[in-house]
């Protein structure tokens, strides 16, 4: 299911407009976007939480050349699903 069905099933079952679905679906992805640019983590209840973690700087090798390489240091957002979550998918 991609972002499309989704604003359509939840249009269909809310009596809304794609078009106000979809500019909440988009209102809260961007939300989420800026809570974790701040460095703060976003918990939806029953759902899960986002959180942005650090990668620190490191050496790799390239699988072609065998050559060394640095890889910097980076930040990467994570999802961790909530209790409720996984229980509902593991039903």
């Amino acid at each position: 299911m991609n972002k499309l069905e989704v604003i359509k099933v939840v249009a269909e079952e809310t009596g809304l407009t794609q078009k106000e679905v979809a500019g909440v679906v988009d209102t809260a992805i961007a939300t989420i976007i800026d809570t974790l640019k701040k460095g703060e983590e976003v918990n939806i209840a029953g759902f899960g939480k986002f959180v942005v973690k650090n990668r620190a700087a490191r050496t790799s090798i390239n699988p072609r050349t065998k050559e060394e390489i640095r890889v910097p240091a980076s930040k990467a957002p994570t999802f961790r699903a909530g209790k409720q979550f996984k229980e509902a998918v593991n039903k």
